[in-house]
């Protein structure tokens, strides 16, 4: 009788892309109205220029789908298993078949605008079978279904497995290693290519990128009209495998007892040490990284991506950044721990019910963050400078190492309490273990504002090292301990006296302030331009301008990827200073616009 009262698939399908299209115009507010907008004109810029490859550079559009078929890949396991607005234990209780409630669940995860975005991208499938006359075009449009369809599904497959499979210590540091190893093989992957020769790698490489899903188009508009049909019809079926798959593992999932942590131990439990104060609330940090799967498959990534990254330089023989492996692993590391409270959920009543008990809370967490980090950094960071060889790198390596350590001691405590994101108490955590339940841009966004204020604390060290270079060692010893102690002073300052609010804000999110002007209230040009202004203002800043400015005071000559440097000399230094003075404009336009927005809104509201 329960079965009756179920709706068909069709209807089921319906209702699921009602429900995810009414929650998506529900969350529709201020800065994640202004990161979707911005987000999708830049998709839609990227699916344009996908189109003109097919016109202008037929021969590169199977690597270019590759590049999106990655997307589908990484982009959900970068941000922590995927945005689950419809998550499958809510319809746990359905009197449906697991394949029927998959497949609703299908058709509500294409009501969305990235579907969108990378349908009019596979829109390059039929405008390159044009070349092949109408019957290309055809196959190309069916192709362009197809293949959206299975990557979608692939993408949803990958995820499940991980959230399936993510039930140890292990797994979930092997899921944080490929993730960094991703990670580092997007921003210097063409390293090892350079170094194998692109003469070499470009017959295999063009049999890959169509052995790829993403490929399988492309393959059946070149192949003959039989060959064609049995290439689509396989891909179809590779569909409804993909499906069964889904509709097993969802299934899996839904009857797991697991929720994002190890699951205790069976015997005695390890006594809590005799201790009181910031030590107890360190011992139980560190517990709370050897438990917690999130912040494992975290660490793994920051450390991972620590070490594959000089190695892929290694092989054009660049060694420059073995000596600096670990220094990279202390901001990855920040990066990734940035929203301690937030991951904690509403377990800071604990802390606020205890007088006095917010200094140690905070020294306690800054302590368990420098014991997880400071050693296997340390190691790193000698390690890599008596391998590569680079003698010059010692001053820079024991200067700016402690600098970091205590930089980022203090401004993950710091953020944690001003820029907090509210996240799912552990305890109601889903069935993916990799996701926290928060807000993944507003993390992201915090990961990226760690990632420049890190690096900051260490100048005062870089600036004496200049100067002269065993100075700086004390510089940052210096520089370290006062950040550590005055940011982590400041932050639990604000928890005395704010811990109220940040509990609040975890239990309920954000209050409504209907009369504060946000960067969503700007005109959608100056939306997509703050938006565009923040993601890319580091590539000029950074890569383009204050590394090579580095390597030209210290007369590396080794170009590498950097513009400046493969110009001639005369040209170099005022490349290098206008790179500079752009992405300084660009994140002064997106600091500034906002900011013109709030004052004019007081002086019109007085």
């Amino acid at each position: 009788m329960a079965h009756l009262l179920t709706p068909g698939p069709a209807a089921m399908a319906q209702h699921m892309i009602r429900m995810r299209l009414a929650l998506m115009r529900n969350s529709l507010r201020g800065d994640d109205a202004t990161n979707l907008y911005a987000g999708v004109s830049f998709g839609l810029l990227l699916a344009l220029g996908t189109i003109a490859v097919a016109v202008l550079w037929p021969a590169y559009l199977p690597l270019t789908l590759a590049v999106w078929f990655s997307g589908w890949i990484f982009g959900p396991i970068l941000i922590g298993g995927g945005n689950e607005a419809l998550r499958p234990e809510y319809f746990s209780m359905l009197p449906a078949r697991p394949g029927r409630i998959a497949a609703a669940l299908l058709a509500g995860a294409f009501a969305g605008p990235v579907p969108a975005v990378n349908l009019i991208a596979l829109l390059s499938l039929p405008v390159y079978g044009w070349r092949f006359g109408p019957a290309g075009v055809l196959v190309g449009l069916v192709a362009a279904v197809t293949t959206l369809v299975t990557m979608v599904m692939i993408s949803r497959v990958v995820v499940a497995l991980i959230g399936l499979f993510v039930r140890s210590r292990a797994t979930a540091a092997a899921v944080g290693i490929v993730t960094g190893t991703a990670i580092a093989l997007c921003s210097n992957g063409w390293a090892p290519v350079v170094a194998m020769g692109v003469t070499d790698t470009d017959a295999w490489s063009e049999v890959f990128v169509r052995v790829l899903p993403s490929g399988w188009g492309v393959a059946a508009i070149e192949a003959s009209w039989p060959l064609a049909i049995a290439i689509l019809v396989a891909n179809a079926g590779v569909i409804a495998l993909l499906l069964a798959a889904w509709a097993v593992l969802l299934s899996r999932r839904v009857v797991s007892a697991a929720r994002g942590g190890v699951p205790p131990r069976r015997g005695t439990p390890r006594p809590f040490p005799a201790t009181s104060g910031a030590r107890a609330v360190a011992a139980k940090e560190l517990r709370a990284w050897w438990r917690d799967l999130v912040r494992i498959q975290l660490l793994a990534t920051a450390f991972s991506y620590a070490i594959v990254t000089p190695l892929l330089l290694i092989t054009i023989d660049v060694w420059v950044m073995v000596p600096f492996a670990g220094l990279i692993a202390i901001v990855m590391a920040a990066a990734s721990s940035a929203n301690l409270y937030g991951a904690d959920g509403t377990a800071l009543w604990l802390t606020l019910m205890t007088p006095g008990a917010e200094r140690a809370d905070v020294r306690g967490r800054q302590l368990a963050w420098l014991l997880i980090v400071g050693p296997a950094a340390v190691a790193l960071s000698l390690a890599g400078t008596l391998v590569s060889g680079e003698t010059w790198a010692w001053p820079w390596v024991l200067g700016l190492l402690p600098a970091l350590l205590g930089g980022g001691a203090g401004i993950i405590v710091l953020l944690a309490v001003t820029s907090l994101v509210p996240g799912t108490d552990p305890h109601k955590r889903g069935g993916n273990p990799l996701s926290t339940g928060a807000d993944e841009t507003a993390e992201t966004s915090l990961a990226w504002l760690v990632l420049c204020a890190v690096p900051a604390t260490a100048l005062p060290a870089v600036g004496a090292i200049l100067l002269n270079p065993w100075a700086g060692v004390a510089t940052g010893v210096l520089t370290g301990a006062l950040g550590a102690w005055g940011l982590g002073r400041i932050a639990y300052r604000r928890l005395e006296n704010h811990g109220i609010d940040l509990l609040n804000l975890m239990k309920h999110g954000p209050a409504p302030q209907a009369d504060k002007p946000t960067t969503a209230d700007l005109p959608i040009q100056h939306r997509i331009g703050v938006m565009i202004c923040y993601t890319f203002g580091w590539l000029p800043l950074f890569p383009q301008g204050l590394v090579p400015m580095v390597m030209k005071i210290f007369g590396i000559d080794n170009p590498v990827w950097f513009l400046a440097l493969h110009l001639p000399p005369i040209w170099q230094w005022p490349v290098i200073i206008f790179m500079i003075a752009l992405g300084l404009l660009m994140y002064g336009y997106a600091i500034l616009i906002p900011m013109r927005l709030s004052s004019s809104s007081s002086v019109t509201s007085s």
